[in-house]
């Protein structure tokens, strides 16, 4: 199906990070859309704490495409406002957008903070209507499933961070029906909210027989104290992202014959299974967005995503702008 809205010259609203610690809201030119492409009327983004907050500090480690000036955003949902012909997707559907690279020179990375993006009808998954803003913890639900159902992993007995990833891997943890985990969370701020499972600080938890330890902290200081708390053969997965290196002392590993393994960037069957688990009521997305902002203050909401502990999920509201 496609609008009948003229389509030659297009521009958005965008949050822009112009270099690192400096975010303004700019109009940007973005690319026609082609047969495979749609329009998407952007409702809601989320701004994450761990990629964004990175590349936002200006402590991204390299990667090819990384600089600045960049859109980021890979947590946002909208309307589809124009479909290509052969982009498979309808006028009016409610989609998730795991960003877009619309805006000409300035990077999309992740190109989803914009009122309005092109990208290809393909990239996008329609999502019910009911979910609304909740929509956009799609990509860290699936970061998460993607940790825990790794083939030949372990569920998690104990996982560091009660963070919105956290939660979300702990939540997922008690759906196996395996031993609920234990978090370790050192901010008060964050300890309350579990479901299911048990949130302590660590220097509470004399426990050294973790089968599975999932490590969502972003700290790469901590590789020793987690081989501390193993079992032997147990294994430690790093789910979230680490801008310093990684290293540890080898004789304490090698007594317990650990395993280290990564998590890296979820795939699209990830997403695709989390979403039935969301759909069907099984993984419950409750309490995790707690701040919401309008689009136009959103310097002041990065700010506060990044350096508020109580904020676990700050959202973007871009209606009053598309």
């Amino acid at each position: 199906m496609n609008s009948a809205a003229s389509i030659d010259s297009l521009s958005t609203l965008a949050v822009v990070l112009e270099r690192p610690e400096q975010l303004v809201l700019s109009r940007l030119d973005i690319s026609s859309p082609g047969e495979e492409d749609i329009v998407v009327a952007m409702e809601w983004s989320g701004i994450s704490t761990g990629t964004e907050r990175l590349l936002w500090a200006g402590r991204m480690p390299p990667f090819p495409g990384l600089g600045y000036p960049l859109v980021p955003g890979y947590e946002s949902v909208g309307r589809v406002t124009h479909a290509g012909a052969r982009c498979g997707r309808n006028v009016g559907e409610r989609v998730f957008v795991p960003g877009a690279r619309c805006f000409g020179e300035v990077r999309g990375l992740f190109g989803g903070a914009a009122a309005r993006v092109v990208v290809p009808g393909a990239r996008v998954t329609p999502i019910q209507e009911g979910l609304g803003e909740q929509g956009v913890l799609l990509a860290l639900a699936a970061t998460a499933y993607h940790a825990v159902a790794a083939k030949h992993s372990r569920p998690p007995d104990l996982i560091i961070g009660h963070g919105v990833l956290g939660r979300l891997i702990a939540r997922l943890a008690v759906l196996t029906g395996s031993e609920p985990p234990v978090v370790w969370e050192r901010n008060p701020n964050r300890s309350d909210g579990a479901m299911g499972y048990q949130v302590l600080h660590p220097d509470a938890d004399s426990r050294r027989d973790y089968r599975a330890i999932y490590d969502v902290s972003g700290d790469s200081s901590l590789l020793d104290t987690l081989i501390g708390r193993l079992a032997p053969g147990g294994e430690i997965v790093l789910a979230g992202f680490y801008s310093e290196a990684l290293s540890f002392g080898f004789p304490a590993a090698f007594m317990r014959e650990a395993r280290i393994r990564v998590a890296a960037e979820w795939k699209e069957a990830d997403l695709h299974a989390v979403k039935l688990l969301i759909e069907s009521g099984r993984l419950n997305l409750g309490g995790l967005i707690t701040h919401r902002q309008e689009a136009a203050d959103a310097p002041a909401a990065y700010r506060t995503a990044f350096t508020d502990p109580s904020c676990l999920k700050m959202v973007l509201d871009w209606r009053a702008h598309t």
